[in-house]
């Protein structure tokens, strides 16, 4: 997919820097040709010498280099590629690009650019999850700008948290799937899932019985389709797919957050276990056993209802809300009957019983109830089922 692809590179200053030349090999390893753009700050990790001779073209640095400027100028160089893709993007770069500064080389072809650009950012997790920070993301993501993690780590400066760049092949398959031409092409879908854990102590938690598998397969195969793909997921087993917008989550207050800040969306489908309730009460210490036999006394709170709040929402809601039902019994009667007490467009059901093997599993049998009633699929690998909703979600958005 890569074959013949043109990608300018533009890397920025921090230690994961060194991860850009690993990305620059893999890339031509694909038939992608690579123009690097190395920034002041760069250079102090990485050398101009080895990214161009990873690369095997000339190095971009100046903005004031009177040959370039004769030759081709930073006005062409940045729109001459299928792709611009920023690795490490700073947050001092990505700030320039929400201001729309333009004080050297990187940021002047950037804010100059009419080409589709992908950044993967990295930093302090304190800078991660500052305001501002957040802000620029927001403003970054409505202009149209794709990123590809941070993901959660250590880091070099010995702290913990997210802000570690994306790995070299995240990066790639994210590529792809901007690249990728299907009838999800331009769409923006969000997809919740795995389960959530609510804490009882900072040891203990409540969670429901799910993997993640079925919401995950789903994720990919609306990639595969062409769409821009939001993955909120809770502490699932299996590992997020590549080539999405991964937003990890513990608790459903989280998700909820996360859900609102990832709209708006052509489509959002709820397949999230989320838990029902959570504890009022959780100790900020373990509890212990006394000896006596006597329990601790747990105090519930109702979790937010994800679904049913995006499903009603008055303006900005997606165009088609699907959400899931994982029933023991009567699964059509109570599936539909939460279809409409929710109000999304469809409820995808299936029977969890523990007889089915299905939650946890690697198979799924499932309903899917809208307007024109129920119809039931037969049972099939989960990433048959994903691959079906999928193309069901594509006409249905048409």
């Amino acid at each position: 997919m890569l074959s013949g692809k043109h990608i300018l590179l533009v890397i920025g200053g921090g230690i994961s820097a060194f991860k850009s030349l690993d990305l620059i090999r893999r890339l031509r390893e694909r038939g992608a040709s690579v123009t690097p753009v190395l920034t002041r700050a760069g250079e102090q990790f990485v050398t101009p010498l080895s990214v161009s001779a990873l690369a095997g073209a000339k190095l971009y640095r100046d903005l004031f280099d009177l040959t370039d400027e004769a030759e081709m100028g930073h006005i062409q160089l940045s729109r001459s590629a299928d792709l611009i893709v920023v690795a490490p993007a700073t947050a001092d770069l990505m700030a320039k690009m929400a201001q729309g500064r333009a004080d050297d080389l990187a940021s002047t072809l950037l804010l100059a650019t009419d080409t589709p650009v992908l950044v993967a950012p990295a930093m302090n997790v304190r800078m991660w999850q500052h305001a501002a920070t957040q802000r620029n993301i927001a403003t970054l993501r409505d202009d149209g700008i794709r990123l590809v993690g941070p993901n959660e780590g250590d880091m070099a400066c010995g702290e913990f948290g997210p802000g570690r760049m994306a790995e070299p092949l995240e990066i790639i398959a994210a590529m792809e799937a901007g690249f990728a031409s299907g009838p999800l092409a331009g769409r923006h879908i969000l997809v919740t899932s795995g389960p959530t854990h609510e804490p009882i102590d900072p040891v203990r938690y409540i969670a429901n019985r799910s993997s993640g598998a079925q919401g995950t397969a789903l994720a990919i195969a609306l990639r595969d389709l062409g769409a821009r793909v939001t993955f909120v997921t809770g502490p699932a087993a299996v590992p997020p797919p590549l080539g999405v917008q991964v937003v990890n989550v513990e608790t459903a207050r989280e998700m909820l957050a996360a859900v609102e800040a990832g709209l708006p969306a052509d489509a959002a489908v709820f397949a999230a276990a989320v838990a029902d309730w959570r504890v009022a009460n959780a100790s900020g210490s373990k509890l212990k056993k006394d000896g006596a036999g006597k329990a601790p006394a747990l105090e519930f709170a109702e979790n937010p209802d994800i679904l049913a709040k995006v499903s009603q929402m008055k303006s900005g809601r997606p165009g088609l809300v699907v959400g899931f039902a994982a029933e023991t019994d009567d699964v059509v009667a109570h599936a539909t009957a939460k279809r409409l007490r929710k109000g999304c467009d469809w409820i995808v059901a299936n029977d969890v019983s523990p007889a089915t093997g299905i939650m946890g599993g690697a198979e799924n049998a499932v309903t899917v109830i809208s307007d024109a009633g129920a119809e039931a699929w037969p049972r099939m690998g989960k990433d048959a089922v994903a691959r079906r909703l999928a193309e069901r979600i594509a006409q249905a958005l048409g």
